[in-house]
């Protein structure tokens, strides 16, 4: 086993604690981005000046009126831009934009005393516009040959001879919905000057350092005068990854001209109709296979809706491609991935980085084709399921598929699926307007950025002469527990009580050059440069124990915050072996790094091994569905998922809960919905509220919910042999919506397909049974697209 696997002694990872901030949280003492502005002087407020039209060439910009509103200090324009009037990495984003290019788009911010001063303001500015025709939907844009950004091609094997060689070809289309990421916490940032002129920006941000960059840029400033800081978020999701810098970048701006500090802070509206959401994609393709049901050959084009900007459009759009696979071997494969331009907001990162979308379209392939074939789906997906031996359409070898049927089987125990099914059928004949269904499906996720580059950490470790610990890395805190995973680490990498360490915020001017808290990464990065510092460390107060106990410094162990000479007696406190180490001038800091390696990527070939593991998991989902409304209830879920070897239990099942039901949402609730009608509304977004865009809550949990980890699944490789949680188990809530299908497909003959729209509102279970119910029993297809070619 490798040194960054392995556990020493009595290990602080592994233990079940609770979240580091649980007791902030549930007390309201937890400080957030926009709770600092009470404890700073002088606060300026902004507001954004939105233009409620979806495209539009600005004529006129008159401010004067909003000048004269009491309490407004300043209208910011682009005018007032020192540096580059642009807010993103791609530099299509301009910050104070000539053209509106979507619904709310935001082209000028007022600063007031107060906030409704500055709300006040914004009214009054006046903007006329040359409005122009809009692509609001992926439709149009396709109709219109409206894309950009890069177009991505994989090609494995020989798709032509693959489908020679079918006996059974299926052709469809699915188109899927965006989801909104709707954190708790809408995107804010507070700025202000010292008196060097530097920056300092606390920001709600998944990647300071690249809010760093930005703020820098507009500015026209280098990046040693710019310092961000994130003390936590309430919640991210992604959405955080890339959008929050053009917000930081106005308060800066702000506060750059004023003197002042300023504050920017969106409200629910403004963050749902000015933010970007999870790209709905649709889906055209072709799957051939043999007799047996195995898979030969997929041809498949995905179209993601990039917004009017790219944003991370195209690496989600690569990541799709790079997961449509999922849990299957296909041989012979042509993908092809685009991004449409459309007038709204710019999509961006959402949990799974596009893996869900890809995922979903080959999940949604085998529920549709499985009863065309004569088998049950569960069969089908066992048949199909990844072998020793081979690789991804994108080459890269699939490692431990073992655990791929391990994960499986073990759901398929623990939760009785057998017994259960003989039950359900016994209730379905019984029962002739409610019907129940049973779906497993699996995951493979792969963990890492596909940007090679961004896979890298760091860390600044301080020991204190006192023996306390304070621990600095570049990843952010958004409720995923990564802060209490990195105490976890540095305690057990140090052989120290976890009392004796704390973690500091995520600051810019301490760990430089960070990558995004994003990909599931958070933690193997991050995680391995704690214990990178903490071993340099560890080190050098092993020479100093070493010397005190009279023996060599490699017979020297230090657990529980105690040095011990092997074969001896004799110890060393950590407080007293620390304070001797200060004394004989040894440093007591080190700086961590850590870069993944193996990783290689062709973005052009699209070929490689972009990834450095495969994450595992499976579900069984129970639900029950009435006929008369399609309205149904989850009865139970089981779940087994594999985390490796789990640095911290408690957290990583939270994180497989929490994950299941926010991608139950997307697939089953969240229906997000924009004018596209030829009105003066036309782009704009109608699902502005909770009251109108609906979220999973206690009503939608579960009635059982069975959470299991893997065991014996250490990674080699990895921090302490752990995997990544993240992102993995959303896709695990793929079973509810295909129990849904299966359960619309009772209510009509045996062998019925059934189409089923995403996300599966009770509206659409309810057409898709009347499909079901329409169907004729020789051709058992209903109203679906399919073609058996």
């Amino acid at each position: 086993m490798s040194q960054l696997s392995q556990r020493p002694e009595k290990p602080a990872v592994g233990l079940p604690l609770p979240h580091e901030s649980a007791n902030l949280h549930v007390t309201g003492a937890a400080l957030y981005t926009d709770d600092l502005i009470h404890r700073t002087k002088d606060v300026l407020h902004a507001h954004p000046v939105q233009v409620m039209k979806a495209h539009g060439r600005i004529t006129a910009l008159r401010t004067g009126a909003a000048l004269a509103v009491p309490g407004v200090v300043r209208v910011l324009t682009a005018a007032d831009v020192p540096g580059v009037n642009d807010a993103g990495m791609k530099h299509d984003e301009p910050l104070f934009p000539d053209t509106v290019m979507f619904h709310g788009h935001a082209v000028a911010w007022v600063l007031g005393e107060t906030l409704e001063a500055a709300r006040l303001g914004a009214a009054a500015v006046e903007v006329e516009l040359d409005e122009q025709p809009s692509i609001v939907t992926l439709a149009e844009a396709i109709e219109a040959e409206s894309f950009h950004g890069a177009r991505p091609v994989m090609v494995a094997g020989d798709v032509a001879a693959g489908f020679a060689d079918s006996v059974h070809v299926f052709t469809g289309e699915f188109r899927f919905s965006e989801q909104e990421h709707f954190y708790l916490e809408t995107h804010a940032a507070l700025a202000h000057i010292d008196e060097a002129g530097q920056v300092f920006v606390q920001s709600s941000t998944q990647h300071p350092s690249e809010t760093q960059e930005i703020v820098a840029h507009v500015l026209g400033l280098h990046s040693h005068e710019v310092t961000v800081q994130c003390l936590r978020m309430g919640g991210g999701f992604g959405g955080k990854e890339m959008q929050p810098h053009g917000f930081a970048a106005v308060a800066a701006l702000g506060a750059r001209l004023t003197g002042r500090p300023v504050r920017v802070r969106l409200n629910r509206t403004q963050d749902l109709t000015m933010s970007g959401k999870r790209h709905g994609f649709h889906a055209a393709w072709k799957i051939g296979f043999d007799a047996e049901g195995r898979i030969q050959a997929l041809d498949a084009t995905l179209t993601a809706d990039g917004g009017w900007s790219l944003d991370l459009s195209e690496p989600v759009v690569a990541r799709a491609l790079c997961h449509i696979d999922n849990t299957y071997w296909i041989p012979h494969a042509r993908v092809a991935g685009r991004i449409a331009k459309t007038h709204k907001v710019s999509n961006t990162a959402f949990r799974g980085f596009g893996g869900p979308q890809g995922m979903l379209v080959i999940e949604d392939i085998m529920g549709r084709c499985a009863p065309l074939l004569g088998l049950d789906p569960t069969e089908l997906r066992e048949r199909n399921f990844y072998r020793e031996g081979q690789h991804t359409p994108y080459g890269q070898p699939v490692t431990h598929p073992g655990r791929i049927s391990a994960v499986w089987e073990q759901v398929k125990e623990n939760g009785g699926l057998a017994d259960r099914r003989r039950e359900i059928a016994a209730f379905n004949a019984a029962h002739p307007h409610t019907k129940r269904a049973l779906a497993l499906t699996g995951i493979k996720f792969g963990i890492s950025f596909n940007l090679t580059a961004f896979n890298q950490g760091g860390a600044l470790v301080l020991i204190y002469k006192d023996g306390s610990v304070l621990i600095n890395h570049g990843g952010t805190e958004m409720g995923q527990g990564l802060h209490t995973k990195m105490i976890q680490v540095a305690a057990t990498a140090l052989g120290i009580p976890l009392h004796k360490v704390r973690l500091a915020p995520t600051r810019t001017d301490k760990v430089p050059n960070t990558s995004a808290t994003a990909a599931s990464a958070g933690a193997d990065l991050n995680g391995a440069a704690v214990k990178n510092a903490c071993e340099q460390l560890r080190a050098r107060l092993l020479e100093v124990a070493g010397t005190q106990l009279g023996v060599n410094a490699s017979d020297v162990r230090i657990v529980d915050g105690v040095a011990r000479a092997l074969g001896s007696d004799r110890e060393l406190a950590w407080d007293e072996l620390v304070r001797t180490a200060y004394l004989q001038r040894v440093q007591l800091s080190a700086a961590g790094f850590y870069r993944t390696e193996g990783l290689h990527w062709d973005a052009k070939a699209f070929r490689g091994s972009p990834f450095k593991y495969f994450a595992h998991g499976a579900a069984a989902t129970e639900v029950e569905v009435d006929g008369f409304t399609g309205a149904y209830r989850i009865r139970r879920v089981d779940i087994v998922h594999d985390v490796g070897d789990s640095l911290s239990p408690m957290i990583d099942i939270g994180q497989v809960e929490g994950g299941f039901v926010q991608g139950a949402g997307w697939l089953t609730l969240e229906d997000m919905r924009w004018d596209t009608g030829d009105g003066p509304n036309r782009g704009r977004l109608l699902t502005q509220a909770a009251s109108t865009y609906k979220l999973p809550s206690f009503s939608e949990m579960p009635e059982e919910f069975h959470v299991t980890l893997l065991t014996n699944a250490t990674e080699e490789g990895a921090v302490y042999g752990s995997k990544a949680v993240g992102e993995p188990p959303l896709m695990l809530a793929f079973s509810v919506r295909e129990a849904l299908r299966q359960a619309a497909a009772a209510f009509g003959p045996a062998g019925t397909a059934v189409e089923l729209a995403s996300p599966a509102t009770p509206e659409a279970v309810y057409w898709a049974i009347e499909a079901a119910r329409a169907a004729e029993t020789s051709r058992a297809v209903g109203t679906s697209v399919l073609s058996n070619a």
